[in-house]
């Protein structure tokens, strides 16, 4: 498991690297001044281009788990794990290439699907280490052996708590779809509350089945 996370690692620094230097051409286009609220509207065909990237980020790194894991729990772990290195390094390279954030609590465009999503750094740190550390309990589970099927009610509470964690990026976003209101907004509060709620939620659900999971598995044989 070590070279499978060591791998699974450098392929996400090295893709957050790749998006990262995208985002400073971008920037350099549109905010050559320095990246601020409020957001500049891009022309259409630029708009499809960049949805087109972030779309096909998500099929890179399912892929990529796909391969890696060698159970369903092993490639949602790696998924998971894959995805939350990304986002974290990707703010790190932004940080060597443009010095930029300049804080954990400055605003950013973090995802355009299906709409932009918006919120301080922090918030999707945040969400990065919940999906790393929930991905290194699995890996760590399906060492011991076969993992136990999760129920339908820890899948309900994944899925309310990633809802809440979307609408606490997109609820302040949805009336100012129009570009002359998005170009006149500046976000000034973030619902942190629904996020650490979300999280509560989904960790509480997750935490709960692990140890659930743990005491059902019996441990794997070493082989000789």
């Amino acid at each position: 498991m070590g070279f499978a996370l060591a791998n699974a690692t450098a392929y996400a620094v090295a893709m957050a690297y790749l998006e990262a230097t995208i985002v400073v051409y971008l920037r350099r286009l549109y905010y050559p001044e320095g990246f601020t609220f409020p957001l500049k509207v891009i022309d259409l065909p630029t708009m499809w281009l960049e949805l087109g990237r972030e779309a096909c980020t998500l099929v890179m790194l399912a892929t990529v788990a796909i391969a890696a894991g060698r159970s369903r729990a092993g490639k949602l772990a790696f998924f998971l794990f894959l995805f939350g290195v990304w986002d974290i390094f990707y703010y790190v390279w932004l940080k060597v290439f443009l010095n930029w954030p300049p804080s954990l609590l400055t605003w950013d465009v973090l995802f355009l699907i299906p709409v932009p999503w918006v919120g301080p750094v922090l918030a999707p740190v945040c969400v990065a280490l919940t999906m790393i550390g929930m991905a290194l309990v699995l890996l760590r589970l399906e060492a011991r052996g076969p993992v136990p099927a999760a129920g339908a009610g820890v899948w309900l509470a994944q899925g309310v708590a990633a809802l809440a964690i979307i609408l606490s990026f997109t609820l302040d976003v949805l009336p100012r779809l129009a570009p002359a209101r998005l170009e006149q907004w500046v976000p000034t509060a973030y619902r942190w509350w629904l996020l650490f709620a979300s999280l509560a939620l989904a960790i509480g659900a997750f935490g709960r089945w692990a140890v659930q999971a743990w005491r059902a598995q019996k441990p794997a044989v070493p082989q000789r």
